[in-house]
């Protein structure tokens, strides 16, 4: 006999349903279980599984655990995508043991954010500044001792000294990622504007050396500057000179490149009142961070130039997100293509919601956009497991990965390495791994599925968002004890794990 129903009147945990729905579903999916299977393991009918499966009836507290129970994962997978990326964010704030010792259950975190989303943001926000100010002191501390510096840092966690000014310490960087990822990487205005001027003068869909040269004559006819091509700029890739109006660009540069910068500098010309308003409403803490800003919206406005959305989006759509094919069709580079297809999130038109990384062999991690809940762990460092990895000893082949998370949610990982500018023979270049991934649910609308039973979890490898904040136990590869448990050594006992 099954248990009496939850009560509609019970607190739902979540309140877009439609979400929830969808993850019921894949979850079912996923393990290849029915209905009316899953209701009998539940204790529910048949029929409470269906309304919740198509939103005609709320998920309650007491059903979530179940469910919860039974598939293995935990509550943040029924979070929304924003709410799940909060939570994820709130979560690394508890786990600092130093402001917050005494542990924090994970379903009191969900509440917070669900019913104070306001307050849990502000939380993230007073830890961000908490340890931006005590990196700085730290440093400062050090430099006083070393006699290089005399520094005081304000209650607002300003430093100031003679050491390199206020602005060595900052993290513009940290400010312009955030600014993105708040908006899930995506800028309408920005996106529909530079669409616009690209049907306007005629760019959509174009091979790049044909759009190099209409944006050229766009910069000399509309704006009276000259582009100068030259060998001897040294790592300078391009330089506008405003009394001169003389852009000039490096002719090292690949083609592709070459139009990309052009286009960055015409965004200034085309878009700056509107790039110029955007860093306002960022609210950004110091001059560094808003130059930052403004030259990344730039970058955004010039890469929906020469991939406009719709255009972009339907030739992603049509081709599978064949990465390559996208590539040989704008003729542009691996690293602006991943780019581009983690911005597609246009309300009307969504493509695939895609986070996008940029690795280095070290492990650093110098791009981070996402449109997806995914959170990526400031904390720590990121997981060896993770394919990003293993392409550097692969250079320029794509590989694919099942991936999955403590939280149990499956993804499709896509790495490749590239390779940036390099001026001349005997001078280092730079190579990193681009990083493109989306939820397994997503997986069948691309190409890099074919051939993987993705509906299996347990072919997936299971990685973590670093060492310190992941809970997996007998992990091989763990460096670092996790910091949200008391660390158990035997001096008698060894094992393959460390910790």
């Amino acid at each position: 006999m099954t248990q009496p129903q939850p009560s509609q009147s019970t607190p739902a945990y979540q309140e877009d349903r439609p979400f929830v729905g969808s993850r019921l579903r894949q979850l079912r999916k996923e393990r290849d279980i029915s209905q009316a299977r899953l209701a009998q393991t539940l204790g529910l009918s048949a029929s409470y599984i269906n309304q919740i499966e198509h939103d005609s009836r709320p998920l309650t507290l007491s059903v979530l655990t179940k469910i919860t129970d039974a598939f293995g994962v935990d509550a943040t997978f029924f979070a929304r995508e924003d709410s799940t990326r909060l939570l994820a964010e709130v979560q690394d704030v508890v786990l600092d043991k130093e402001i917050c010792p005494t542990p924090v259950d994970l379903t009191e975190l969900a509440e917070l954010v669900r019913n104070h989303p306001t307050l849990a943001r502000a939380m993230v926000d007073m830890h961000s500044r908490y340890r931006n100010v005590s990196d700085k002191l730290s440093l400062a501390t050090e430099e006083r001792i070393q006699g290089s510096a005399v520094l005081s840092i304000t209650p607002r966690g300003e430093l100031f000294g003679r050491a390199s000014g206020p602005e060595a310490f900052s993290m513009p960087h940290e400010e312009v990622r955030d600014y993105f990822y708040a908006r899930q990487n995506y800028v309408d205005i920005l996106d529909v504007q530079a669409e616009r001027l690209s049907e306007h003068i005629g760019i959509a869909k174009l091979q790049i050396p044909f759009t190099e040269q209409i944006i050229v004559d766009r910069l000399k006819k509309s704006h009276n500057i000259t582009v100068t091509y030259s060998r001897d700029l040294g790592d300078t890739q391009h330089q506008f000179i405003p009394e001169r109006r003389e852009l000039f660009v490096s002719a090292k540069m690949r083609p592709g490149q070459i139009a990309f910068r052009l286009a960055s500098e015409l965004a200034h010309l085309e878009a700056g009142d509107t790039i110029t308003s955007l860093v306002e409403l960022g609210h950004f803490t110091s001059q560094a961070s808003r130059t930052l800003a403004t030259r990344g919206l730039a970058s955004y406005w010039a890469a929906a130039l020469l991939l406009p959305y719709r255009t972009f989006h339907a030739s992603a759509e049509e081709s599978r997100y064949d990465l390559e094919f996208l590539m040989r069709e704008y003729g542009v580079g691996y690293e602006t293509v991943c780019h581009r297809l983690s911005t597609l999130q246009r309300p009307s038109l969504r493509g695939i919601p895609w986070t996008f990384v940029r690795v280095d062999r070290a492990g650093n991690m110098s791009k981070r956009q996402s449109a997806s809940g995914l959170h990526l762990s400031n904390s720590g460092g990121t997981c060896p497991l993770w394919n990003v990895y293993e392409t550097f000893s692969y250079p320029g082949k794509i590989m694919r990965q099942m991936a999955q998370m403590p939280d149990g949610r499956t993804y499709l990982w896509i790495a490749r390495t590239v390779n940036h500018h390099r001026a001349a023979w005997g001078q280092p270049g730079k190579m990193f791994a681009i990083g493109l991934g989306c939820e397994m649910r997503h997986a069948e609308r691309t190409v890099y599925s074919d051939g993987l039973n993705i509906h299996d979890a347990s072919a997936a490898t299971p990685i973590g968002s670093g060492c310190r904040l992941c809970p997996r136990d007998r992990c091989p590869q763990r460096a670092f004890p996790p910091i949200h448990r008391a660390v158990e050594i035997d001096a008698h006992r060894s094992a393959v794990t460390p910790y």
